[in-house]
């Protein structure tokens, strides 16, 4: 059975999950605070704290997954954590990926994160795709439409393991 790790389980990520569930998925989810996982878990699925502004606290969840999707497209913060979290966080935790059974990597490159910022990541996910043969999608369906959003999401990850 695959498995899927979701960084960033906001409403849009559990909505994915879910739908990852009805398919047969096991599905992890990932916040940045402890006080969230509950949300999670009453979602069905299995609940984590991780930081991707910290890759080793993702890193250390995909020892059984098979496909990450860095859902952090309207992630909130400080400029300086999303401008890394879309930049060398993420180049690094790309980087890492390669050494794990992770077979696929989805990217949100659209939502209310500065423009710049989603364009440098969706530059760094491409770009790792080239280097380490990574398969990877970069989902710019608008968040603002969520069962469009949702759909496509599901159909990106049914291309990455295709």
């Amino acid at each position: 059975m695959a498995r899927a790790l979701i960084v960033g389980c906001g409403c849009r990520g559990r909505e994915l999950g879910r739908h990852l569930l009805a398919e047969g998925w096991q599905v992890r989810g990932t916040t940045r605070h402890s006080d969230r996982m509950e949300q999670i878990a009453a979602s069905g699925l299995e609940a984590a704290v991780a930081d991707p502004d910290r890759p080793a606290t993702v890193l250390d969840l995909v020892a059984d997954v098979t496909v990450v999707a860095w859902l952090l497209g309207s992630a909130d913060g400080e400029p300086a954590l999303i401008e890394a979290i879309h930049g060398p966080r993420l180049e690094r935790l790309l980087e890492k990926l390669v050494d794990t059974p992770v077979r696929g990597f989805l990217y949100e490159a659209a939502g209310s994160v500065p423009g710049e910022c989603l364009e440098s990541g969706g530059s760094l996910v491409r770009a790792a795709s080239e280097r380490w043969r990574i398969p990877v999608e970069l989902l710019d369906s608008d968040p603002a439409e969520p069962a469009a959003w949702t759909a496509e999401a599901a159909a990106a990850i049914g291309r990455l393991l295709g």
